[in-house]
Formats: structure tokens, C-alpha cells, sequence
């Protein structure tokens, strides 16, 4: 119980006073991540770039060193090879070769070939061209477009055009810092990693909604206060539930993260970054945004709180 005292019970930190400082950090965040992507680019798996995935069990310890430089000298191009949750479970990942599927029979059939005893099994051969790939990005780009698309549609109808406006440049601004996130890291961008930017959007837009619903209801209540005011109240009363329950979904995710193995890394990575970043653009950017629309036409930055409770905590006005 001490704990718990530390965190107050009826916050009254004022958000609006401080949106200039989050408009900043967050086009900072936008830019710097949109930078990364075409600087350094995403690391895309052979989902979306093409090419080969060997999944085999070793016999014993895998020696990555020494299976790393026997696949070098094959002229196959950058090898890249990494432990895949068991100590004898490696994954190789090969660039598509030049030529038709004979090609990349004939890599494949010469890493066989080379790895020779070392190897006990092989667990999975798969191999993607660049069409493929080419294909699969193009239809990840359009179900993030379609994705989004709903929710902004979805919360329009809900609430109203300045509502959605909002939820969509936050939506935006979480799926920015995700995708910045792996440009920066350069963890491997595949169709695991699409979906941890497709549940970082859903799970972000639950967040908003949840302060959209008190701004709503405090908009409704305080019809003469002014509008900072009123969304600061929604965002102070909403504040334990979107930080306690983001808290406890990053406990799990870490338990992911670092249980999981290689092929969830990607996958719970995203969704940690995702959910601190979704959670602090809920009151960062998406509620702060508002005040730049003029959600009732009565409202002003000025105005008295007539019908504000007698002894309510009143954030300081924006600045």
C-alpha cells in the first residue's frame, strides 16, 4: 500500500499547458523516424524482399562462427545466419540469386552440400522471389492504409470530423515511430512485424477512445468552461486506467520479449515501443489537438468555468 500512495489519486497535471513541448517531441519523433526510413531503410525479411530461409538443427551446439565463414566462400552473397531459440536451431537467410527457381535449387542444394554433418535436420526451405515479395509489400502498405482508414472513419462517425482528424495524425504518429524503431534497430521487418504495427494502431486508438468518451462527457458537463480546461479534466480522470493498463500489457509483452524466442522478437518489440508511444500520444497528440478546433462555438481559451463543481482542481490555462 505505501507504493501506491505515491501516485496521486486525483491527478491534476496540466496537459494543455504543455502541448507545445509534446508537438515538438512528437514531429521530432515523426521526422527523425521518416528519416531513418529513407536513409537507413527497414532490414525486410524474405517475406517481403525475396530470397531463401533455411531453418536447420545442428548436431550438438550450433558453431555460427564456423558455419558463417563456410557459407561466405560460396559466392552466394551476404549469408545471414542467427541462433533460433535452441542452441542447435540456426536460421539462415540467403539473397534471392540471380536466375530462375533452378538457381535457387542450386544454392540451396550447395549450402546442403557444405554444411554436410553439421547438420542433423532441416526443419523448413523456403523460398520467395522478388515478386512475391513486391506483392506482399504492396498489400501490407494497403491493409495499413485500410486499417486506418476504419478506425478514422469509425471514430468520425462516433464523435465528429475534428475528433477523427486528431485520432488520425496520432495514429500516424505511432505508426511513424514503430516503423522508425526498426529502421533504427534494423531487427528484420517481415509479416510478424506488420502485425505488431497493425496491433500498435489498434491498441493506440483504444486508448484515445477511452479520453475521447470523457472528453465527450465533460464537454456535455462544463458547457461554459474553457476548452483547455475541459480537456485537461478528461485527460487527469482517464490517466491511471490508460497507464495502469498499458503498464500491465508491457508486462506481458516483456515476458514475450524475453521468452519467446527469435521469432516473436520482432513481433513484442514493436508492440513495447508501440504501446509507450501510443500511450503518451493519446494525451500527447491526439486530446491536445483538439484544442485547436473549436469543438463548441461558445468555447473560449479566456472564458470562466460557470458551472465547474465549487472546489474543482483547475489546471492552469495553455499558454
Amino acid at each position: 500500500m505505501a507504493l501506491i500512495r505515491y501516485f496521486p489519486i486525483a491527478p491534476n497535471i496540466d496537459f494543455m499547458g504543455k502541448r507545445r513541448l509534446f508537438f515538438v517531441i512528437s514531429l521530432v519523433l515523426i521526422f527523425g523516424s521518416v528519416g531513418l526510413y529513407f536513409t537507413k531503410g527497414l532490414n525486410y525479411g524474405v517475406d517481403f524482399a525475396g530470397g531463401i530461409i533455411m531453418e536447420v538443427q545442428t548436431e550438438g551446439p550450433a558453431e555460427l562462427d564456423k558455419m558463417r565463414g563456410d557459407l561466405n566462400g560460396l559466392g552466394l552473397g551476404e549469408v545471414g545466419l542467427q541462433g533460433f531459440g535452441a542452441p542447435d536451431v540456426v536460421l539462415i537467410n540467403l539473397p534471392r540469386q540471380e536466375g530462375d527457381e533452378a538457381a535457387q535449387q542450386a544454392a540451396i542444394e550447395k549450402v546442403q552440400q557444405t554444411l554436410g554433418a553439421q547438420v542433423k535436420e532441416y526443419r523448413r526451405i523456403e523460398a520467395v522471389g522478388p515478386k512475391v515479395g513486391g506483392e506482399l509489400r504492396s498489400a501490407a502498405t494497403i491493409a495499413t492504409i485500410l486499417a486506418m482508414a476504419g478506425i478514422c472513419i469509425y471514430v468520425w462517425v462516433r464523435y465528429e470530423v475534428s475528433f477523427a482528424i486528431a485520432a488520425l495524425v496520432a495514429l500516424l504518429h505511432d505508426v511513424f515511430a514503430v516503423v522508425g524503431f526498426f529502421a533504427l534497430t534494423g531487427i528484420e521487418f517481415n509479416l510478424t512485424s506488420l502485425a505488431a504495427v497493425l496491433t500498435v494502431a489498434g491498441y493506440s486508438i483504444n486508448d484515445t477512445v477511452v479520453i475521447y468518451d470523457r472528453v465527450r462527457e465533460e464537454l456535455r458537463k462544463y458547457k461554459k468552461a474553457p476548452i483547455n480546461e475541459v480537456l485537461n479534466r478528461a485527460i487527469n480522470s482517464t490517466l491511471s486506467r490508460t497507464t495502469l493498463t498499458s503498464f500491465t500489457t508491457l508486462l506481458s509483452l516483456l515476458a514475450l520479449y524475453l521468452f519467446g524466442g527469435a521469432v516473436l522478437e520482432g513481433f513484442s518489440a514493436g508492440i513495447i515501443i508501440g504501446i509507450i508511444v501510443g500511450t503518451y500520444s493519446s494525451w500527447g497528440v491526439a486530446v491536445p489537438l483538439l484544442s485547436l478546433t473549436r469543438l463548441r462555438p461558445h468555447a473560449s481559451e479566456g472564458g470562466k468555468a460557470e458551472d465547474a463543481k465549487p472546489g474543482s482542481a483547475k489546471p492552469g490555462a495553455a499558454g
